[in-house]
């Protein structure tokens, strides 16, 4: 287990059991600073490699995680807590966006030729130097999806990578780096560290050239204050209070097909999940008692197979959010149209995919983030109120619009606040289309996984510009300055009738 610790350990549990699962060693400030020194030695070399041999290992990942499935599969549920198929997309993710950031990236990275001042005496380069080292802090709930696929571009860019995953979630990391070694990856340009932030957050910081944070909001603002005062660049992606917008010309079954996929997959504990759910009071009814019906007959359970359909909650402490946000909406005049429970009979940390109505605005999970299998149940009348009900929060990570006229939904769509909004699907159409950046509006964070700019982010960008010696910027011999102005002024001017500038 390649950990930079002095030895501590912590012990993490099984979410399913709630019996141990493993021994994890626990960094402090002096592991982090010594991992920056090991990943700072590396770097340099691995940087200085051609990008195609940089790219090899991510190449040879997508068969060999799609090959070694069952075994990674057995592991993130195993530390997560989460049914078989909503662990899968995990790997889903990783083969596929992993495969898109290795193919393009001697594309991306490759050196750019830009117009110069003067055409042919000024010849411009852009090139791309990598940032230097990184530090990555990735969340619980998609610890290999969001541990690899952020890891990924930042390594194809050249730098090296300090990470430090959840401890609850580090096997899944662990066990890639471990595989990535195999196919080629040097170990020492992606360095981890475990610990709580109070305890290796500063360290983490004050050695980084860059920052990717994924988490909650409140971190998310903590790690932007920081990194301002170093003036080193960040990306967020933060939390969500996502929407999804069902109009009255919405295929019903399809629209509730797709409402529990959005809000029940990982439980609910995704960041693009949906948690408000606007529906047209048209069709408001209708919706509401199969939304409702197929919810409560949704399979729940810890086994390692395909047919459970939620799996448990990850942590005491999100069953415990999840909890007090229905509790209280129910103590003040919420209806619950199907679940709204614990389920220990399932294991200690299951809670019942959960539909509401009559949500007002004195309840917690109005407006806060619940990050759970919870959803509000909310009637709209006009596309007008739809949009205004969809931007009335200070999130903007994801949404949702479900309708028969694409051409309706597109013209909806471009009015909703969000990062990524999705047409008759609740979030894998738009965050699986890797060519796409993807990332958050407002309170839900800065800059793009993803996309071009999920890899140069990682990038330092750098102008290279070499002038002729026949040409420059002061006046030949002999030409006084006021006669070299007008002899410049003439050559502007011509030069933009001729499109050269």
């Amino acid at each position: 287990m390649h950990v930079t610790s002095s030895g501590k350990t912590i012990e993490i549990t099984a979410p399913f059991t709630g019996e141990p699962l493993a021994q994890l060693p626990v960094s402090g400030a002096d592991d982090v600073r010594a991992a920056y020194e090991k990943a700072r030695s590396a770097q340099a070399e691995w940087a200085a490699r051609p990008i195609a041999e940089r790219a090899r290992p991510f190449l040879l990942l997508h068969d060999a995680i799609l090959d070694r499935r069952d075994e990674i599969l057995d592991i993130v549920q195993n530390e997560t807590g989460k049914a078989r198929k909503h662990a899968f997309e995990e790997v889903l993710d990783v083969a596929g966006c992993g495969l898109y950031f290795a193919r393009r990236a001697p594309r991306l990275l490759a050196p750019r030729r830009r117009a110069g001042i003067f055409p042919v005496a000024t010849r411009v380069t852009e090139l791309r130097q990598p940032k230097g080292v990184v530090a990555l802090i990735t969340p619980w709930n998609y610890p290999l999806s969001l541990g690899v696929t952020d890891a990924v571009p930042a390594l194809l860019a050249g730098n090296a990578i300090v990470h430090k995953p959840d401890t609850q979630t580090a096997l899944s990391t662990l066990w890639t780096i471990d595989l990535l070694a195999e196919l080629g990856l040097p170990r020492e340009v992606w360095q981890v560290v475990l610990g709580e932030p109070a305890e290796v957050g500063d360290a983490l910081l004050d050695g980084a050239d860059y920052v990717a944070f994924t988490g909650s909001t409140r971190g998310g603002r903590k790690i932007a204050e920081e990194a301002a005062k170093r003036l080193i660049g960040c990306s967020l992606e933060l939390g969500g209070k996502n929407p999804m917008v069902v109009l009255d010309d919405a295929d019903l079954d399809l629209a509730v097909q797709g409402a529990i996929r959005a809000c029940f997959t990982n439980a609910g504990q995704l960041c693009l999940s949906i948690e408000r759910l606007y529906v047209h009071t048209a069709v408001f009814d209708a919706f509401a008692a199969r939304f409702a019906e197929q919810t409560a007959g949704l399979k729940l359970g810890a086994g390692h197979d395909w047919s459970v359909q939620m799996g448990s909650l990850t942590s005491q402490r999100q069953l415990d959010a999840v909890s007090a946000h229905v509790d209280d909406a129910v103590a003040h005049g919420a209806t619950v149209l199907t679940g709204g429970k614990a389920r220990p009979d399932l294991g200690p940390l299951f809670y019942e995919p959960t539909v509401l109505t009559g949500i007002t605005e004195d309840m917690r999970l109005c407006r806060n983030e619940t990050f759970g299998p919870v959803v509000g149940l909310y009637r709209f009348s006009s596309d007008d109120e739809a949009v205004t009900l969809a931007n009335d929060t200070i999130y903007g990570l994801n949404a949702s619009v479900w309708t028969s006229d694409l051409t309706r939904g597109r013209a909806l769509a471009t009015r909703i606040k969000a990062g990524t909004v999705n047409i008759n699907e609740g979030y894998g159409s738009a965050y699986a289309s890797y060519d796409a950046p993807m990332g958050g509006m407002k309170a839900s964070g800065l800059g793009r996984r993803h996309g071009a700019e999920g890899l140069l982010r990682y990038t330092e960008a750098q102008t290279v510009a070499a002038q002729a010696t026949w040409l420059g910027f002061e006046p030949p011999l002999a030409m006084t300055y006021d006669k070299w102005a007008n002899v410049l002024v003439t050559t502007l001017k011509t030069m933009k009738r001729l499109r050269l500038k």
